[in-house]
């Protein structure tokens, strides 16, 4: 057999390939919250189970408060997670010690962790209690209590980045693997490859999680791709692959615990291609009305919306009542504005944050610039105000 492809056998039919059989799509219960695969039907308690959707509401009310915060100029930037809230599925499923590199839309990551709603007000608000120390655009979280990796802007970073940390977790003997959430309009990105190849051929104990919901901003996955969506490119690396309902919380969790078994166990990459929908607009910064029609987010809001689902489980096994969704929304949304009304009154860090935590020591270059900084904070106290800015 030829060294660039064991697994090839001979033909003699002249056949040009261009697609396979399509990767079929795992669920495991209905969009009615009727199970279909007894299986693997999580063993959770009920008050795992309720845990798990009360983040899914409170999610939605912090996502509601700020986006509405955003259209009122109180903070610069937000996005939102309707549509795919069962991505908190995946967390459920992880260790807490497992290294989480995010993309943008993993709050939900992050809640079901333990990141409170005072932290992410205080990153959004970039005051002075907010981790990043006010050096991130709202939405980019980062917690090393947590083991969540800081959150950067530009698409796909994280997945070689991901790739590499798997590899040092491998190196050092760790029982974790790392988890890399990108959507697929990143996995468009030259990253992507460079990512999957890299922990295919090292054996990097890492998840890829890829969330198809469809539109990347404004592009259609219809305009990115030909082939069989991103599940396939997997497959071309050599790696175990899944394609899962990403509106079914709980394939998500049973897709989950089973990759990290492989990538823990086995010193192997995993893909998981999520497939879900956006209901709302890419960003604060996008209108997706001018590329798919109300009628279309509403059709799909109906019938197939992980929250209702959700609590469809819930309510066949006995463990919610129809009415105790406006008790803890109600709840949710007064918590989530109390945080949001105290971050918004803190103050913003201090100005000499700006030169930490790159360099152990500053180096000459900076020491000049803070202290120009600092002469003409004091020189001209009027035009440069920072009455609003800590001291410390």
């Amino acid at each position: 057999m030829f060294p660039g492809a064991l697994n090839s056998e001979y033909s003699h039919e002249l056949q040009f390939v261009s697609s396979v059989h399509p990767i079929p799509t795992y669920q495991v219960m209905d969009t009615d919250g009727r199970v279909l695969d007894t299986a693997n039907e999580p063993q959770v308690t009920k008050e795992e189970a309720c845990t798990i959707y009360r983040n899914m509401l409170t999610l939605n009310a912090m996502d509601q408060v700020l986006y509405e915060a955003q259209r009122q100029g109180r903070i610069s930037f937000y996005m939102t997670s309707f549509g795919e809230e069962a991505l908190i599925g995946s967390a459920a499923a992880l260790d807490a010690k497992d290294v989480v590199f995010g993309q943008y839309r993993e709050a939900g990551v992050l809640l079901q962790r333990g990141f409170t709603l005072p932290q992410f007000m205080n990153q959004c608000f970039s005051n002075e209690k907010d981790l990043g120390k006010g050096r991130q655009m709202p939405i980019h979280y980062g917690s090393k209590a947590l083991h969540f990796q800081t959150i950067s802007s530009p698409l796909a970073t994280q997945i070689p980045q991901a790739a590499g940390a798997a590899y040092a977790l491998r190196r050092e003997g760790s029982k974790q693997c790392a988890i890399c959430y990108f959507g697929e309009g990143a996995a468009s990105e030259g990253d992507f490859h460079a990512g999957l190849n890299m922990a295919a051929t090292l054996g990097c104990p890492v998840i890829f999680y890829c969330r198809n919901n469809g539109y990347a901003i404004s592009t259609p996955s219809i305009e990115q791709y030909r082939g069989d969506g991103i599940a396939s490119r997997g497959l071309g690396y050599g790696i175990d692959t899944i394609r899962v309902d990403g509106n079914d919380i709980w394939a998500i969790y049973a897709a989950t615990r089973a990759a990290r078994k492989i990538a823990v166990e086995q010193n192997k990459p995993v893909l998981i291609e999520a497939m879900t929908y956006r209901i709302s607009h890419h960003s604060t910064s996008d209108d997706s009305s001018a590329y798919r029609s109300k009628k279309e987010v509403e059709d799909w809001n109906k019938r197939d919306n992980p929250v209702s689902r959700m609590r469809a489980w819930l309510e066949h096994r006995g463990w919610w009542a129809p009415g105790d969704d406006a008790e803890i929304s109600k709840s949710a949304k007064a918590d989530v504005l109390a945080a949001f009304a105290a971050a918004e009154k803190l103050k913003k860090p201090a100005t000499h944050h700006l030169f930490e935590d790159v360099y152990d020591e500053l180096p000459p270059n900076l020491e000049r610039e803070k202290a120009e900084i600092d002469e003409l904070l004091k020189k001209y106290p009027d035009y440069y105000q920072v009455n609003d800015f800590a001291r410390k």
